[in-house]
């Protein structure tokens, strides 16, 4: 699976950057067939939930994508990629039934 990193307006530390990388990795567990992954991250002007996690993932014939807020990038990630997780396992139930 090909990963990409994006911090928008704001550098981002090398730990958050590895806790990102390492955290998209397990979604190969709920579907081995990921093509691509896109991770943004970017503030946003909300006082309760300042940060904003965005993952885009690409499977065959289809294009996954999540958003949340949190109040720090480590939980806006852990969020995002359980919604994503929940959508992986749906697109594979669905795909599975075709065959």
């Amino acid at each position: 699976m090909k990963t990409t990193f994006t911090a928008r307006h704001f550098d981002p530390s090398a730990d958050l950057h590895a806790y990102a990388e390492d955290s998209v990795q397990k979604l190969d567990q709920f579907y081995d067939r990921i093509l691509t992954c896109d991770i943004i991250l970017e503030p946003v002007p909300s006082d309760d939930n300042p940060q904003q996690a965005e993952l885009n993932v690409k499977v065959p014939q289809k294009l996954l994508n999540a958003k949340e807020q949190a109040p720090s990038y480590e939980q806006a990630i852990n969020m995002v990629i359980d919604n994503i997780s929940r959508q992986l396992k749906k697109y594979k139930q669905k795909t599975l039934h075709q065959r």
